[in-house]
């Protein structure tokens, strides 16, 4: 997931980054209404609307008209209730007023993630890959002939992987459909691949895609 953090204060973008970043998330920072217009294409922006050289409201506008499925995160001073009812209005998913606790901005970052983020195709009911039958409906996982026991989680990680093989999904998509988060613990993903390669017996069904996530091997 790749955050746009609009914010023209040094200090609190500097503690901004740091947390977002130890979240695993890509972060753009961009300190005046011009450079947040001029950035690169992100999945989640994060706004202030006091800027040295224009309004949020107006920038607020125009990423919107850019891109209606982009989400937005006011994050101002301006607390009074015609305040957030415009920056609603004008495109915000979502209000935070400061000052406010950076525990509060990731549980909002996280919900507005889940409402937003593209659903996965439907998986069929059997998928035959490779060596691989995954009944959805039962939850079982053939290799061949032999059947393999899963947790629950590392059967949720295979179907994860099985709704789209072949394709690299990213760490943070993944532990969107498993946890219905970005931050489940350090390592908690990679434990649950090590653990789902073991049991398959087959390690180089799940692959490591560097920089990116894991794919199923079609």
């Amino acid at each position: 997931m790749r955050i746009l953090l609009v914010e023209d204060d040094r200090r609190v973008s500097a503690v901004m980054v740091s947390m977002l970043q130890r979240r695993g998330y890509e972060v753009e920072h961009a300190a005046t209404a011009t450079a947040a217009l001029e950035a690169a294409p992100c999945d989640l922006v994060l706004l202030d609307m006091n800027l040295p050289d224009g309004d949020g409201l107006d920038v607020c506008r125009a990423l919107r008209a850019r891109n209606d499925q982009v989400g937005i995160i006011a994050v101002t001073a301006r607390g009074e209730e015609r305040d957030r009812i415009t920056g609603l209005r004008v495109g915000a998913d979502d209000y935070v007023v400061k000052p406010f606790s950076m525990a509060e901005l990731e549980a909002r970052i996280e919900a507005l993630l889940r409402r937003s983020v593209r659903q996965p195709p439907p998986a069929r009911q059997v998928a035959e890959i490779g060596p691989l039958r995954i009944d959805h409906a039962a939850r079982t996982v053939h290799v061949g002939d032999e059947p393999v026991t899963l947790t629950r989680k590392e059967f949720d990680v295979l179907a994860s992987l099985a709704r789209q093989p072949g394709v690299a999904l990213s760490r943070e998509r993944i532990l969107l459909d498993v946890w219905q988060t970005t931050w489940s613990g350090k390592h908690t993903l990679e434990v649950h691949v090590a653990s789902l390669r073991a049991k398959l017996g087959r390690p180089d069904l799940v692959e490591t895609v560097r920089g990116v996530g894991y794919r199923l091997r079609a």
